[in-house]
């Protein structure tokens, strides 16, 4: 039988991304392998490998982690391996570049580059020489923004394959369900969010990546503004220790801002919000984005990489400078007080979303795979 490895530095980005992938290839036969730290169950994965990953490439037990992932390769025969992840993507090339003189054909997706435009210099004095090396241990690297397939294209000269994909694919299934008014009012009720609020949602961990500060000083200058009736969510697991919810308190928008954690219900969040944001400092391709696309919200969203290869300005919704809160907050109210807007933007989002959906994803990753 052939067998085919997934690897990512931890479990929850497979799971979380690939598992319609993992399908693929037990849809075609093959016995599916994934190796990453955790041991969570998997679907359509045959064997799970719990691997010392770490996410600081610094960290001493990832030499333990190559030498795991090593062994697993050499005896398993693989036919394809496709790594993902950044310290996922470098030990797996290394580990791989014996099997992959007797055949093994190896992916790699970069989910964006940790160097890219408005980067520190450091970025690219760390990073770039290293993915540059390593494109000649690939067989097949995937980008998933314009910007990453520029640079790749460009400067990667060594990599046989290089190819620009729409992202891993969102479902639009996750998404077409029924939920009543009476249902968006009781969730709403939960949430102590009136039935004519106008709802902001972000969804998205709380880093300094994902730059939510700008969110609140957003939300300040709204209600300063005199619109009480402004309630931003920010579901997504707080990596911030609490700092965020320290500034909402220090400008006094606590009572606005509903700081939810880690949901399941993100498309439910997304029937009863009005429009999504993204204060994003860069993105490999916004998922949050694409969700709230699929269902008509228009996006308002900051001019980085990955946000602005989904949201065309004034078309879909509108791109802002990073960290220009000025900016942000007066295309925020000029969509409140322009309910039109709402349908137009909206409108227009679903009709752009169709090229990053599942269904138009698979083909092309079936050709990449396997010719098919």
């Amino acid at each position: 039988m052939k067998k085919v490895l997934f690897v990512a530095t931890v479990e929850s980005h497979i799971i979380h991304f690939h598992v319609e992938h993992l399908k693929l290839f037990k849809d075609k036969g093959y016995e599916v392998h994934v190796a990453a730290k955790g041991l969570a169950k998997i679907e359509y994965c045959d064997k799970h490998f719990n691997i010392a990953f770490e996410r600081n490439p610094l960290k001493l037990n990832n030499m333990k982690a190559y030498k795991q992932l090593k062994k697993i390769i050499n005896e398993n025969n693989y036919e394809i391996i496709h790594c993902h992840t950044p310290v996922g993507g470098v030990l797996t090339r290394l580990a791989a570049r014996e099997t992959r003189k007797k055949g093994t054909k190896i992916f790699y997706t970069a989910h964006g580059f940790h160097f890219y435009k408005g980067a520190p210099l450091i970025n690219w004095l760390i990073y770039y020489p290293i993915e540059n090396w390593l494109s000649r241990y690939t067989d097949c690297l995937i980008t998933i923004n314009k910007e990453d397939y520029g640079i790749a294209k460009k400067n990667f000269k060594k990599c046989p394959q290089i190819e620009l994909v729409n992202g891993v694919g969102v479902s639009k299934n996750k998404f077409t369900f029924d939920i009543s008014n009476q249902e968006k009012m009781q969730l709403r009720k939960e949430l102590n969010i009136k039935e004519d609020d106008f709802v902001i949602i972000y969804t998205a961990e709380l880093s300094k990546r994902k730059n939510q500060s700008m969110a609140i000083k957003v939300l300040k200058q709204i209600l300063d503004n005199g619109y009480s009736d402004v309630k931003v969510l920010l579901p997504g697991i707080d990596s911030m220790n609490g700092r965020y919810q320290a500034l909402s308190k220090k400008l006094n928008v606590e009572k606005n801002i509903r700081f939810l954690g880690y949901r399941k219900d993100i498309p439910k969040l997304l029937n009863i919000s009005d429009i999504a944001i993204s204060t994003s400092k860069q993105e490999g391709l916004a998922v949050n984005i694409m969700e709230a696309m699929i269902l008509g919200l228009p996006c308002i969203v900051t001019n980085c990489r990955g946000n602005r290869d989904l949201i065309e300005d004034q078309k879909d919704g509108y791109i802002c400078e990073i960290d220009d809160v000025n900016d942000m907050t007066q295309k925020i109210l000029n969509i409140k007080e322009n309910k039109s807007k709402l349908n137009i933007f909206g409108a227009y989002a679903r009709k752009e979303i169709q090229p990053y959906l599942l269904d138009n994803i698979i083909p092309k990753l079936k050709r990449l795979y396997y010719n098919e």
